[in-house]
């Protein structure tokens, strides 16, 4: 997104990744006290949270850490955890494909499960989505994460975060995400799909599988009905 130009993507963006910055505020905030309480500085809580960004992961090290594990064990954890990533990279690779390598690199090290739910909903409905658009969002979300991760670790103990606020804050952004969908057929059997595979593997005490099996179902799915068997190619990004 060369200088000029970056003022277009970022507009039509922001509506787009709006529900997801807030979500990631409420996430955000517990996640910079939890840092806090191993040592990290607001600064440092920033920088992790733009170069390693992972929600999960950045709950996990911290809880770790004060566990007593040791650095291979947390990062053997962490990875396990982060193997969904790999199944988006499967998805996205066909509609990042004519993108230049520098905005393809960007877009790949920001996606995250609620971007790569976003960008793909509007890379298969909206032909003028481009891969600037998508890393538009990708980039305003992890600001707003990492911006509340450095503001957690700056107030510490005295912002109170009930738990179950926190907790229900990454289902709330998916049901904002769900409710501003077109309800096309698609995506109310892509929906279902999700929502029966995830009560399925609660069902059978596979909840550490239930989302990512959920959201891989319902994409498959959902792109199976609407005959969008192969990802739309995007432009953007020039050489």
């Amino acid at each position: 997104m060369p200088g000029a130009s970056v003022a277009v993507p970022l507009r039509r963006a922001l509506p787009v990744a709006l529900p997801v910055m807030l979500g990631y505020v409420v996430i955000g905030l517990p996640a910079g006290i939890l840092e806090a309480e191993v040592g990290l500085e607001p600064w440092a809580a920033f920088v992790l949270s733009c170069t390693y960004y992972s929600g999960a992961g950045q709950f996990m090290l911290p809880n770790l850490w004060l566990a007593g594990q040791g650095p291979w064990s947390i990062g053997a954890s962490i990875s396990l955890v982060n193997m969904r990533q790999l199944l988006y990279s499967a998805a996205l690779a066909p509609a990042m494909a004519p993108v230049a390598k520098p905005l393809k690199t960007l877009f790949a090290a920001t996606v995250t499960d609620e971007s790569f739910g976003v960008n793909m909903e509007r890379l298969s409905s909206d032909p003028s989505w481009d891969a600037a658009c998508a890393t538009a969002v990708n980039v305003l979300s992890m600001l707003s994460w990492a911006t509340a991760n450095a503001v957690g670790a700056a107030v510490g103990d005295a912002l109170a975060m009930p738990t179950d606020v926190a907790s229900f804050a990454m289902t709330s952004i998916f049901i904002c995400l769900l409710l501003t969908q077109e309800f096309s057929r698609p995506t109310v059997v892509g929906a279902v799909t999700a929502a029966v595979v995830v009560a399925l593997c609660k069902a059978v005490r596979a909840g550490g599988v239930a989302v990512v099996a959920g959201a891989a179902a319902g994409v498959a799915v959902a792109m199976a009905v609407g005959g969008a068997g192969e990802s739309r190619p995007v432009e953007g990004g020039g050489s």
